[in-house]
C-alpha cells in the first residue's frame, strides 16, 4: 500500500510518499504544467491512499484521483497545522507532516466532503446570491437618484409605474445617461436572478429533503435547497450545538476559572446558509406561533439584534431536525405537543418559549 502526503499548491505539489510493503520513501515536487500530476499518480500501483490539506484550489485535483480510482482524503488545515511542534514551515515539511499524520491510526483529521452534485448546487446558489448582491447595489444606486429628486417611492420605485416615474425625471445630461444605463442593467439582472430562480425551485422540487423542508413556514425554495446541499448528511452531526457551531452562530468564549467570557459570533461556518436562515426567520416568526413567542421573549431580553440571531440558530435547528428524523412541519408540530404533554417521544424538538405577546 502507497501513502502520498501531498502539500497542494496552486502552480505545484511537493509529495511525501511512502511504500508501506516495500518501506522505500519518495519526496518530490510536480508541477501542475503539462501531464506531469497525471503520469505520476496513474502509474502508482496497488491501493493509493493521498492526503492533502483542504484549500480552495483542490477541486480539480480531487476530480483526478476520482477518476483514477485513488481514495483522496481532505483534512482540516488548522488541526493538520496543530499537530506541528515546530516553528518551521516549508513544502516538504507540510507533506513530511500530512504524511505521518496518515500513517497513525485515527490522526489524520478528515473533514466531510460534499458530492460532486452537491458541489454542483451549491456553485448555482452562490451564483444567485452574487446577482442578488450585484441588483442590491444597483438599486441603492437608483434609489439614491430618485430621492435626490425628490421622487420617493421605496419599494415601490422597482414596480413598472415606479419605473416609468424614475424615467420621466428631467435629469442633468450625465446623470439621465446614468440613469438610463442603470435601469437597462436592473432589467437584465432581474431576468437573470429570475432564471436562476426557476432553476433552483425545479431542484428543490425534485429532493426529496428539500420538500420536507419546504413545509416549514417561512422556508422558501433557496433556503430549503441550500439547507440540505451545505448541511449535507445531517446524521454528521449529534446535537444541534453542533450544527450551530458548524454554521458559525455560536459566541466566541474565552474562559478561564471561574471568570466566562463570551464575544460576537465566531462566523467560521457557511457565510450564504448563515444569511439564509437570517432572512427565512424574519418570514417564519409571522407564521409559526412557537417561533413567534420565542423572538418576541428574546426581543425583549436582548434587543433586535440578538433576537434575530436567536430565532434564526432556532430554525435552522428545527430545519436539521426535520432533515434528520425525515419528517415535514406537521409532523414536527406533532412531536411539539406530544412534548408539551408530558409524553416521551425521540427527536423531539425542544420547545422552551413563553408565552405569546398579543
Amino acid at each position: 500500500m502507497k501513502i502520498v502526503g501531498c502539500d497542494l499548491h496552486a502552480k505545484q505539489q511537493t509529495i511525501a510518499m511512502v511504500d508501506t510493503d516495500t518501506g522505500e520513501c519518495i519526496d518530490t515536487t510536480l508541477s501542475h504544467e503539462g501531464s506531469a500530476v497525471r503520469e505520476f499518480y496513474a502509474a502508482l500501483e496497488g491501493p493509493v491512499v493521498v492526503g492533502i490539506e483542504a484549500t480552495g484550489s483542490m477541486q480539480w485535483f480531487l476530480e483526478l484521483l476520482d477518476e483514477l480510482g485513488i481514495e483522496c482524503r481532505v483534512g482540516h488545515p488548522a488541526k493538520i497545522r496543530a499537530a506541528e511542534t515546530r516553528k518551521q514551515k516549508h513544502d516538504r515539511r507540510d507533506a513530511r507532516l500530512i504524511l505521518d499524520l496518515l500513517t497513525m491510526a485515527d490522526r489524520f483529521p478528515a473533514i466531510w466532503m460534499p458530492s460532486t452534485e452537491q458541489r454542483d448546487l451549491r456553485t448555482l446558489l452562490r451564483d444567485r446570491h452574487q446577482w442578488v448582491k450585484i441588483r442590491s447595489r444597483l438599486q441603492h444606486t437608483l434609489q439614491a437618484i430618485a430621492l435626490n429628486h425628490a421622487l420617493r417611492q421605496g419599494r415601490g420605485l422597482w414596480s413598472q409605474a415606479g419605473q416609468r416615474a424614475l424615467q420621466a425625471l428631467a435629469l442633468p445630461p450625465y446623470t439621465s445617461q446614468r440613469r438610463d444605463q442603470l435601469l437597462s442593467l436592473y432589467g437584465q439582472l432581474q431576468k437573470r436572478i429570475e432564471h436562476l430562480d426557476r432553476q433552483v425551485e425545479e431542484q428543490a422540487q425534485q429532493r426529496a429533503q428539500a420538500r420536507r423542508l419546504l413545509t416549514h413556514p417561512g422556508v422558501g425554495p433557496v433556503t430549503a435547497l441550500a439547507t440540505e446541499v451545505f448541511l449535507g448528511d445531517p446524521n454528521r452531526f449529534a446535537t444541534g450545538n453542533q450544527v450551530a457551531s458548524y454554521i458559525g452562530m455560536i459566541p466566541c468564549e474565552h474562559t478561564s476559572g471561574k471568570r466566562q467570557r463570551l464575544g460576537k459570533l465566531t462566523k467560521e461556518g457557511n457565510s450564504l446558509l448563515r444569511y439564509l436562515w437570517t432572512e427565512a426567520t424574519m418570514h417564519a416568526v409571522g407564521k409559526d406561533p412557537e417561533l413567534k413567542r420565542f423572538y418576541r421573549r428574546k426581543l425583549i431580553q436582548k434587543g433586535m439584534g440578538k433576537a434575530r440571531i436567536a430565532a434564526a440558530r432556532k430554525l435552522g435547528i428545527r430545519l436539521w431536525i426535520m432533515m434528520r428524523d425525515q419528517i415535514d412541519y406537521e409532523e414536527f408540530c406533532r412531536r411539539g405537543t406530544l412534548r408539551q404533554s408530558g409524553e416521551a417521544h425521540a427527536g423531539m424538538p425542544d420547545f422552551n418559549s413563553g408565552p405569546a405577546l398579543q
